[in-house]
């Protein structure tokens, strides 16, 4: 497919937005543990980053929907590019030698020292869920005929953190240390859940940006014949 090359308006915000919540919610989120008391649920604890990294999936769903899976792809790979320079950046400073006398190194390394193994299970698990997630919902825009854009953003969010889970917490938990395995497949489940529905909650903000976007872009693009080879670059394949 030779499809004409355009300059949009808006992209490159919605990839800066898409790379920076990336990020933020690896890198920061982690780290917490937090606490909410839920009406009859009662106390749930959970990772912080959960409640971030779900938005980037969001800007996923927005990115499909409106620009086409090429030029997800690219996004993508941009923000698995991000996300590995932040990683290394991060292991870099935090075994460099603290200068004498400085009390923060213990704190510094709780809150960015992740394992490599943590890391790399991080990039991995990304990518092959946003593939997956960018993959199903541009083949569920053409099923759909564009209609019902709930059931696609929804439905391709469902399969790709599906995905993300389950390569992530075994690869970064299983035989670890770092927790029983027999906690892993509940924590995946747990955050698989606990993803989706943040998905599901804003699935009204996610109408009102596609909405705005493809009024303001002129642009709705189908992938009838898109090349869904994640490893190309150019968005006219």
């Amino acid at each position: 497919m030779n499809r004409p090359i355009r300059q949009y308006k808006y992209l490159d915000l919605v990839m800066v937005a898409f790379v920076t919540v990336l990020i933020c919610s690896n890198l920061v989120g982690p780290a917490k543990a937090a606490q909410l008391d839920l009406p009859l649920i009662g106390a749930v604890t959970f990772g912080a980053g959960v409640l971030f990294f779900p938005i980037s999936y969001i800007f996923g769903d927005i990115l499909t929907e409106v620009y086409g899976y090429a030029y997800s792809r690219r996004v993508i790979w941009a923000g698995f590019a991000g996300l590995a320079f932040a990683s290394i950046m991060a292991y870099v400073i935090v075994a460099l030698p603290p200068a004498p006398g400085w009390p923060n190194q213990a704190v510094y390394e709780t809150a960015f020292g992740s394992t490599w193994r943590i890391a790399l299970a991080s990039l991995i698990a990304f990518s092959c869920g946003e593939f997956v997630n960018s993959f199903v919902l541009a083949k569920m825009k053409i099923l759909t005929a564009g209609k019902h854009l709930w059931s696609r953003t929804i439905g391709s969010t469902i399969f790709g953190e599906a995905v993300d889970s389950a390569l992530f917490y075994p690869l970064a938990f299983w035989n670890s240390g770092i927790m029983p395995n027999e906690l892993v497949p509940a924590l995946m489940l747990s955050q698989f859940l606990a993803k989706t529905g943040v998905e599901v909650a804003f699935t009204p903000i996610t109408y009102l940006i596609v909405n705005k976007l493809k009024k303001a872009e002129n642009e709705d693009w189908y992938d009838r014949q898109t090349n869904f080879n994640p490893f190309k670059l150019d968005p006219r394949d």
